[in-house]
């Protein structure tokens, strides 16, 4: 196989699950009921979906013409700023009370750290011997 074949087929499997990430992320956006469980499919859309589809449009123009960094620039400018509008926007939600409020963390002194509660502690160090 030649490198021309190869590229011809990463660049059509780039382009399949670009196409199904988008697709499903569209289908997502329409079907949720509420305005966080709608974010969580253009989010997905956005990293990944269009990841591929410019991953495919690199390995085209690097394959088959001169090749081009706009698209690593692109990709690396949607993964920064994806995940950070997510987070505004549901803060936003959480903030208007438009979604249900997340459970608040336990008040003792093992919510994020390594402390174990005591009725537990027989099952952590069953975790750790094995």
């Amino acid at each position: 196989m030649s490198m021309d074949v190869i590229a011809t087929f990463a660049v059509a499997i780039c382009l399949f699950v670009g196409a199904i990430f988008s697709l499903v992320g569209s289908i997502g956006l329409l079907k949720f009921n509420d305005s966080m469980t709608r974010l969580h499919a253009p989010t997905k859309v956005g990293t990944v979906g269009v990841g591929s589809l410019l991953l495919a449009s690199m390995i085209h123009s690097y394959t088959y013409g001169e090749g081009s960094m706009h698209e690593l620039l692109i990709m690396a400018f949607l993964f920064v700023t994806a995940p950070i509008s997510a987070n505004f926007i549901a803060k936003v939600n959480m903030h208007k009370r438009s979604c249900d409020t997340p459970p608040s963390p336990p008040r003792d002194g093992t919510w994020s750290t390594y402390n174990v509660p005591e009725e537990d502690r027989e099952l952590a160090e069953a975790d750790t011997s094995s």
